[in-house]
């Protein structure tokens, strides 16, 4: 098995709507090539930690570099795996966005990904980067 993180800026900030049918679309394509993983998207950002065979995994990624609705995808860390970090979840996404939260609720949330973060005992070094990614994307200070 293989894992990669990568990070990615938007070409346009998404809507909730927008997120949603890429979520859709993800999921469903996910389901079909067994490839688990996690998507963060917060402030124009995205970082993914996407895990499965190889292939697979390489031939969604080489698919996401293409995507119109991302540039500057940069990979930043890529592993030969034993067992995956989100073994259930076809893609599990938090949306971090201020469209549906107030302050207090983005603010708790955030502090929630961190104690996650945190709890979390990766299993193997493109896991750790990817939460070391997620810590530093949401201690920077908003734009």
């Amino acid at each position: 098995m293989y894992t990669l993180t990568y990070e990615s800026t938007a070409v346009n900030i998404m809507t909730s709507s927008e997120m949603e049918s890429l979520l859709e679309e993800a999921r469903t394509h996910n389901k079909s090539k067994d490839i688990t993983g996690c998507l963060i998207y917060y402030k124009g950002k995205f970082v993914q930690l996407l895990e499965g065979n190889k292939k697979e995994v390489q031939e969604l990624y080489d698919r996401i570099k293409k995507d119109p609705r991302h540039k500057e995808v940069t990979l930043f860390s890529e592993d030969k795996i034993i067992k995956r970090t989100f073994p259930n979840w076809g893609m599990a996404y938090y949306p971090m966005d201020e469209e549906h939260t107030n302050q207090y609720e983005l603010e708790q949330f955030k502090r929630n990904l961190i104690l996650l973060s945190d709890l979390v005992e990766p299993t193997n070094l493109t896991a750790k980067q990817f939460w070391k990614k997620i810590k530093t994307m949401i201690a920077e200070s908003p734009k």
